[in-house]
């Protein structure tokens, strides 16, 4: 009987866990390989979207989710300073009946935890930094900085946006600043005295503010802006930024948005960055996956949701296919997966998303186990 098609995947962010549970789950032996030491739990919120949903519910994890997740009555978007409505995407039942799934609000080592607990630990390599690979007549051999190499039949890189992997397989060009910083922390709600809208998004003129519960209880709050700065340079999702200038940046606005900021004891800084997508995703037995090849700025909250569809499709691509289809189950899965992701770039990139009313069946309606693969 032949052995199972192995897979080794750079990267245990969210999709490259995503890709480990969804081929094990077809029978595939997969090692995930991180260049971190340990997994961090930074203060950050994540948007799960009805369409990522449907991926985590076949990998066993919507009870988990919806028992650590806020379920938002809507994604709200009020004008910056007198509060007026834009537009009010209702999420709740009637869009988990509409979409066929739910649509929460997490904070991300939540998500990160519950895919992790579908990975087991002996198939996660921590300190493991790639420098190279090599794809040879046996597969494709990995070699990392501490000296140490190993072999398997492909290799998908998930990553992220600073992909070794991309950067081994093609000449890309090096990320670029948007010009635009984000500020972005989590904190005890206690802290703010009174409530808030479940989910709301403040458009200003050339600056928003996004604020959103992450737990069920209501006991957390996350905020997340973007705003020009266009001499910022640091990307580092740890670098701290200065509450004070937070505050500044957002005087004038809504009451509710300055009692959010009033109460904010720190908050993280990063640079926006964004990268044109990639003419190809694969080479032979390798492809690239999520930000890896196709980066998202996170004005659609889309970003870790496309990489989770990324890596079911993916899964349904090498279900039963032997070492010799690799490359062709890589260009299928490319094929698949390019004209969706590049739709959710642009649109995100245009950062227009829901500040009016909006058709958004075509991000939410969308399911990866079903969709129709490439011929």
């Amino acid at each position: 009987m032949a052995r199972p098609l192995s897979v080794a995947i750079v990267g245990a962010g969210m999709g490259g866990l995503a890709t480990a549970s969804a081929l094990r789950r077809v029978g595939i032996d997969v090692m995930v390989y991180e260049q971190a030491s340990q997994f961090a739990r930074i203060g950050a919120g994540i948007q799960i979207g009805c369409n990522a949903m449907k991926v985590l519910r076949v990998l066993g994890l919507e009870p988990r989710m919806r028992e650590h997740s806020f379920y938002p009555r809507s994604w709200n978007n009020r004008d910056w300073k007198s509060g007026d409505i834009k537009f009010d995407m209702i999420f709740g039942e009637s869009a988990e009946e509409k979409f066929g799934a739910p649509y929460l609000l997490a904070h991300r080592g939540d998500l990160h935890a519950a895919l992790a607990s579908v990975v087991p630990n002996e198939f996660v390599r921590l300190n493991h930094k790639l420098v190279g690979l090599d794809q040879t007549g046996d597969g494709v051999r990995l070699t990392f900085a501490d000296g140490t190499s190993a072999m398997a039949d492909a290799v998908v890189g998930a990553d992220g946006v600073h992909s070794t992997v991309r950067d081994i397989l093609f000449d890309t060009a090096p990320a670029k600043f948007t010009g635009r910083i984000a500020y972005r922390t989590t904190y005890p709600a206690a802290l703010l005295g009174a409530g808030i809208d479940d989910c709301t998004k403040w458009w200003g003129e050339d600056r928003h503010i996004v604020i959103y519960y992450v737990k069920p209880d209501r006991s957390e709050v996350y905020l997340v802006t973007s705003q020009p700065e266009p001499d910022f340079r640091i990307e580092s999702w740890s670098a701290k930024g200065d509450v004070r200038d937070l505050r500044e940046s957002f005087e004038g606005f809504h009451p509710q948005v300055t009692r959010v900021l009033a109460a904010c004891p720190d908050v993280h800084k990063w640079a926006i960055m964004d990268r044109d997508a990639l003419q190809h995703w694969a080479d032979g037995k390798v492809t690239l996956l999520g930000d890896a090849c196709h980066p998202m700025t996170p004005y659609m909250a889309q970003g870790a949701a496309m990489a989770i569809e990324d890596a079911a499709v993916l899964s349904r691509c090498l279900d039963g296919v032997g070492r010799d289809g690799v490359a062709d189950a890589f260009r299928r899965f490319e094929a698949t997966r390019k004209e969706r992701t590049t739709r959710v770039q642009e649109t995100s990139r245009a950062n227009i998303w829901l500040k009016e009313r909006t058709d958004t069946s075509w991000v939410y309606g969308y399911d990866a186990w079903e969709v129709p693969l490439a011929a």
